[in-house]
């Protein structure tokens, strides 16, 4: 098992110095899905939530998570984002959503952060807009699904 990048020898935390990595092209994919009501997800799918569309709404505000991951983790690099590609699927068999986020850049580092950060913020955003009608919406199985680049290579989730 590798060590944790994060600490120096010391153990206190650390910027990891990516200066030296090279630069390549990477890409990170993250989801997550957020489980409600059935009569809530009506209200989502059908376009009638009394704060308007939703999905669109937690589309931006994903995008912009993603964008604002270095505000938010303390550790993270501020990245010049060349992609972000958000997706929301309904799925009426299990009254959720589920969010999926691309992100690229051309680095020294990758991408998993601000794609998990828009994951977040996007189901985040779905649960704000309408706590209203149901406060019992749970988000949850948020992962990185794959992630390619860079020395260590790529890694895809195993279903």
């Amino acid at each position: 098992m590798n060590s944790l990048t994060h600490f120096d020898a010391a153990g206190r935390a650390q910027m990891v110095d990516v200066g030296d990595k090279a630069v390549t092209h990477r890409v990170a994919v993250a989801g997550g899905r957020i489980t409600m009501q059935p009569a809530t997800l009506q209200l989502i799918s059908s376009g009638s939530a009394k704060k308007g569309d939703v999905l669109g709404v937690a589309r931006i505000a994903a995008i912009q998570g993603a964008k604002r991951t270095p505000e938010l983790i303390p550790l993270a690099h501020p990245l010049a984002i060349t992609k972000i590609d958000i997706d929301f699927t309904v799925q009426p068999a299990s009254s959720s959503i589920e969010c999926r986020a691309q992100v690229e850049t051309h680095g020294q580092t990758g991408v998993e952060m601000e794609a998990l950060t828009a994951v977040q913020i996007g189901l985040l955003t779905i649960y704000d807009m309408c706590k209203a009608v149901d406060r019992a919406m749970v988000i949850g199985e948020v992962r990185l699904l794959e992630k390619h680049g860079g020395k260590s290579g790529s890694y895809v989730a195993a279903d």
